[in-house]
């Protein structure tokens, strides 16, 4: 069982979540996880053009999505890279792969929920099972998904440093992706 986390990190802490969903992904028995990072590099003349990235997220059973939030949605990066999948989506070659997502923004709301909308329409297209938060905002003991979306991880950060409880979430949606993808292929 492979589990991807593929992401765009701009100054550093959308990488610390996809770190702690790997981790979180890692505890789970008999799953390999790849942290895939989409970086400026991959993308010419606006247009992602990484194939080896595309290819490599092929082999996945599960991908986890990572971007901030900017201006209310995913990241240009981000948005080049799903852009570049429209041959996979034609072979729907990603149907029934599990798919989560995960974003962080400097406001407390500033629209971190439509982010997470993208990636889960995204995904859909691409024919996957999404997988969501199961912990209600605000009930469980540890403070995960402080900021309650059921949707996904949204995370804060005003200054780069992330909220101990939302690396613990973070872990936590790497664990159940991991364990919903290897319960599916069972």
């Amino acid at each position: 069982m492979k589990v991807a986390v593929v992401f765009h990190s701009a100054s550093g802490s959308t990488k610390q979540l996809a770190q702690a969903v790997a981790s979180g992904a890692a505890v789970v028995s008999d799953v390999e996880v790849a942290m895939v990072e989409i970086v400026g590099a991959d993308i010419i003349e606006g247009r992602f053009r990484n194939t080896k990235l595309l290819q490599q997220l092929d082999k996945a059973d599960a991908l986890v999505f990572g971007s901030p939030t900017y201006m209310g949605c995913v990241s240009a990066q981000f948005k080049a890279f799903s852009d570049a999948t429209g041959e996979l989506w034609s072979t729907q070659s990603w149907a029934n792969k599990v798919a989560a997502g995960f974003t962080i923004g400097a406001n407390l709301s500033g629209d971190q929920l439509n982010t997470l909308q993208y990636m889960q329409v995204f995904a859909s297209q691409h024919g996957m099972l999404w997988v969501g938060l199961d912990i209600p905002g605000n009930y469980d003991p540890e403070m995960r998904n402080r900021l309650g979306a059921q949707s996904g991880l949204i995370a804060h950060s005003v200054d780069g440093v992330l909220d101990e409880t939302d690396l613990l979430a973070a872990r936590y949606l790497g664990q159940r992706v991991a364990q919903v993808s290897k319960k599916l292929a069972a």
